[in-house]
């Protein structure tokens, strides 16, 4: 599949003895430009990497995964060197939170140092259907209202039909549509699934038409840590706003600072 470590984009900010390495992942359709503006966003202590998934970014010309199998294969064996180096969060954006949510239980299968925590962002629990969970083969005129109301696509010329977003990203986002139908999957296999064992903080925007406020409270039945609720303003795509960012920030540092003495990794 890669042939170069999945972790792109690594920006240190000046840290101390103990920094914690955030890794970021983006929502289905797009790479990890939301996240450009972390590093001077998150404060202290807390260094930004993003992990751009394979078609995008600085790895667009390699193969999409569109499955769990698929997506361990190529993000999970960087991770698990990772988790050894260090105290890691991870937050993940709408299809990124599912993506998240798979590596935080795959880490645990595989006995490597858990997250500090996991934080999902515009998304609801894989027990939550959406019209777009099985969405992915559906015919343009069905697909793109779906996208439509969620704010996924463009406006004016870049809209039209055979244009450049429909020829370059709309696959992408029908391959990240089977891909977060295949992780939803497996999160409801007890053998693949269930409850993680670390804290998980909810993020959702205020104007979500899709992954709303209220259903935030949802995520309590999957881990069996505590789970913190937050909402932030703006609609399904926020993540590029300062304030999650530094709210994330904070929470790595707070719970970093919770560790007992020899307890970081």
């Amino acid at each position: 599949m890669a042939s170069r470590t999945a972790v792109d984009d690594v920006r240190p900010q000046p840290v101390g003895p103990r920094p914690v390495r955030l890794y970021c992942l983006g929502h289905a359709g797009a790479g990890v430009a939301s996240y450009r503006r972390w590093p001077a966003a998150v404060g202290p202590e807390v260094e930004v990497a993003t992990l751009p998934l394979p078609g995008r970014d600085s790895r667009r010309r390699e193969t999409r995964v569109t499955d769990r199998a698929g997506l361990l294969a190529d993000l999970l064996p960087p991770l698990l060197r990772a988790a050894a180096s260090g105290p890691y969060a991870l937050y993940g954006h709408s299809l990124g939170a599912l993506v998240a949510y798979t590596l935080t239980r795959a880490l645990d299968d595989a006995g490597a140092p858990p997250p500090l925590f996991l934080a999902v962002g515009a998304c609801l629990p894989p027990h939550v259907a959406t019209a777009l969970v099985r969405a992915a083969d559906l015919p343009d005129a069905q697909l793109l209202p779906l996208l439509d109301h969620l704010g996924s696509l463009p406006k004016g010329e870049a809209a039209r039909p055979g244009g450049l977003w429909h020829r370059s990203v709309l696959p992408v986002l029908r391959d990240d549509l089977r891909l977060a139908r295949s992780l939803r999957e497996a999160a409801l296999d007890p053998v693949t699934g269930g409850p993680v064992d670390v804290p998980v903080l909810v993020f959702a925007g205020t104007e979500d038409p899709v992954a709303f406020p209220q259903a935030l409270t949802e995520w309590r039945g999957w881990t069996n840590a505590a789970v913190e609720a937050r909402t932030v303003d703006g609609g399904h795509f926020f993540a590029d706003g300062p304030e999650l960012a530094e709210l994330v920030g904070r929470a790595c540092r707070e719970l970093v600072a919770a560790q007992p003495v020899g307890g970081v990794r």
